[in-house]
Parts: C-alpha cells; sequence; structure tokens
C-alpha cells in the first residue's frame, strides 16, 4: 500500500469558503470505498498506486462539475516497498521515540 495527501482546491468560488467543493471530494472518497483521512489541511488515503492515480484524477474533476473553471490539486505520494505501512504509522514511530 502507498499513501498519498492531497489538496483539491477550487479556485474562483463565489465565497472565500470551499466546504462545499471538499463535501463533495470525501463523497466521492465514500462511494469509491476508499481508505482515508480528512484532515484541516488535506486528506491522506491508502490504497494501490493504481487506484491512488485513479482518485487522484477523479477527485480533481470533482470541483469541475460543480462548476468551478479552475482547480488546483496538489498531491504527494509515500510508496515504501520495503516493508508494509498504513495511516498512522509514521506518527506511530515518531511518538515511540520521543518517549
Amino acid at each position: 500500500m502507498a499513501l498519498m495527501q492531497m489538496s483539491v482546491i477550487p479556485i474562483g468560488t463565489p465565497t472565500p469558503s470551499i466546504g462545499d467543493y471538499i463535501a463533495e471530494v470525501v463523497k466521492v472518497l465514500d462511494r469509491e470505498g476508499a481508505s482515508y483521512e480528512l484532515s484541516d489541511m488535506g486528506t491522506i488515503i491508502e490504497a494501490g498506486t493504481d487506484e491512488l492515480f485513479t482518485l487522484a484524477r477523479e477527485l480533481h474533476e470533482v470541483p469541475f462539475a460543480k462548476g468551478i473553471q479552475r482547480v488546483v490539486t496538489i498531491i504527494e505520494i509515500d510508496d515504501r516497498r520495503d516493508k508494509k505501512v498504513g495511516m498512522g504509522d509514521k506518527v506511530r514511530s515518531v511518538m515511540a521515540r520521543i518517549k
């Protein structure tokens, strides 16, 4: 499994709030049965790389379907193949080192 952190940012919305557009992105994640964690600054998704790239494209399109004419999408992918990792593993590893 790989991890992808993704932020979909609609540009030119009628108000400064983009929460309605992000809610639509989350609905797609739910519909697809994706394993994800929503944060204040983005969404982390756990899946195989093929699925992540497919989801990234689909999620990028969500604001366009709602009439937005410009979307900036930021994607980071951590694809570690030497051992199995998942959401929360990095945080647990760092926290164990602090104690």
